[in-house]
């Protein structure tokens, strides 16, 4: 298949890997320094679990035009960023299209880009299950034995499911598919935000932050208070299994984030670098929202929110 992959930071480049090995056609829409990394280089991914370094040759593009069609187009960046991309995405005649990222506001993006095409659009939200960061000339990815990916629409099973499946076809990459992926998404951000503060709050010193008892009780506490937000709003948090972790859970919840703050790899799921300042500002801010519609108390949350105040 003739796919693109649009953004080439760390999760862009893992999935065109993945692309790439399953033997698409892939093109990395890429820009400045990684333009040219990706151009004279290949892809290159230090697996960091896996202990081993991949590269791939990909076609590189700088700029979609309109008339550069593909088979999928999966748009894969931080929160904040997509807005800026989504005019070249409706201009482009391409029709299948998957946003892949945290996203608070995917129905406002759907809206704008069905109204704003030429062409009729099929769209999907996706977020995919890794992390990593950034080093001159190749990308450090942690993953799971296997690559994985949240897919689905806004409320309605996929017609054009069968063309997601034939990307992946050859791949061991797991495709878990959502009816509801705003509840999906809201619900993940629900976990975030109160994990990613606690970097936050202790200067990044993750190994000081596991220490503190009353700390890790108000991460569990807002994570909870953020699912009675979306409960009180009508959504469904997903998965179910996420919300009976908070409520029902709560030892192990703790004694998971003990570990998870103890260990190298868990040091760098929750650091500083695994959402962006941007990105997280962002998703605080349409939360913000969600917790002022919902009109009911969050002291746990609140609590968070000053001790990252005053870690500034």
């Amino acid at each position: 298949m003739r796919i693109l992959v649009y953004g080439a930071g760390v999760l862009g480049s893992y999935l065109a890997h993945v692309l790439v090995r399953g033997g698409n056609h892939v093109t990395v829409l890429a820009r400045g320094q990684r333009f040219h990394e990706l151009q004279n280089d290949g892809n290159v991914i230090r697996h960091y679990l896996q202990l081993r370094t991949t590269v791939d040759k990909v076609h590189v593009i700088g700029e979609l035009q309109p008339e550069d069609v593909y088979d999928l187009i999966f748009v894969v960046m931080k929160y904040p960023d997509f807005q800026a991309v989504l005019p070249a995405l409706a201009a482009n005649h391409s029709k299948h299209v998957i946003i892949v990222g945290n996203n608070a506001s995917p129905h406002e993006m759907r809206e704008y880009l069905l109204a704003e095409s030429p062409v009729k659009k099929q769209i999907a939200f996706a977020f995919q299950v890794s992390a990593g960061w950034r080093e001159t000339g190749r990308m450090i990815c942690v993953r799971g034995p296997k690559g994985q990916m949240a897919i689905g629409g806004l409320g309605e099973d996929l017609s054009w499911r069968s063309v997601i499946d034939q990307a992946f076809s050859n791949t061991s990459y797991k495709l878990t598919y959502i009816k509801d992926m705003y509840e999906w998404l809201i619900s993940h951000i629900v976990m975030i935000l109160p994990l990613n503060s606690i970097a936050s709050s202790y200067h990044g010193d993750l190994l000081q932050a596991a220490g503190d008892k009353k700390l890790l009780h108000h991460v569990i506490d807002a994570v909870d208070e953020g699912h009675q937000v979306l409960e009180k709003l009508g959504y469904t948090v997903t998965p179910a299994s996420q919300k009976q972790f908070a409520r029902k859970n709560r030892k192990m919840f703790y004694l998971g984030l003990r570990i998870l703050l103890a260990t190298p790899v868990g040091r760098i799921l929750l650091s500083e670098k695994a959402v962006s300042a941007n990105e997280m500002f962002a998703l605080n801010q349409a939360f913000h929202h969600l917790k002022q519609s919902a009109n009911i108390p969050t002291p746990n949350w609140d609590i968070l929110e000053n001790y990252s105040l005053t870690s500034e």
